[in-house]
């Protein structure tokens, strides 16, 4: 099936006079949860629903555990997470410390397998 789009307008305010550009946007048709992923898997191996779904959660939980010590997890097939930090300047390194650090956010890169799979799309303009 095609993905859907539509363009959207967005202003850009670093020229003058400001100039309104298109862009396009991919049209979600709804969300996969974890009930109806560990369904598909399992139909797709000799798994049970309820083996996939434990599975699924207890692979959410060890990411999440390796993140948090600081590694990269890597996934051959579907990509890596890295844990990553934005916080605020300072004027030298020494004062730098917790306090500097507003958040950590989890960056996500997918496998050359993984984007080979999004080469082939189609597209379908809906609006």
């Amino acid at each position: 099936m095609p993905v859907q789009f539509k363009m959207i307008p967005k202003q850009n305010n670093l020229v003058t006079p400001p100039q309104v550009n298109y862009y396009p946007c991919a049209v979600s048709k709804g969300e996969e949860n974890l009930d109806s992923l560990a369904k598909t898997i399992a139909s797709r191996s000799t798994m049970s629903r309820a083996d996939c779904y434990g599975v699924i959660v207890a692979l959410s939980e060890v990411i999440g555990e390796a993140l948090t010590d600081g590694k990269i997890v890597k996934i051959d097939n579907l990509g890596s997470f890295q844990l990553t930090l934005t916080g605020t300047a300072a004027a030298t390194p020494e004062p730098i410390g917790i306090e500097n650090i507003k958040e950590a956010k989890i960056k996500f890169r997918p496998s050359s397998e993984l984007k080979v799979k999004t080469k082939d799309i189609k597209y379908k303009r809906i609006r």
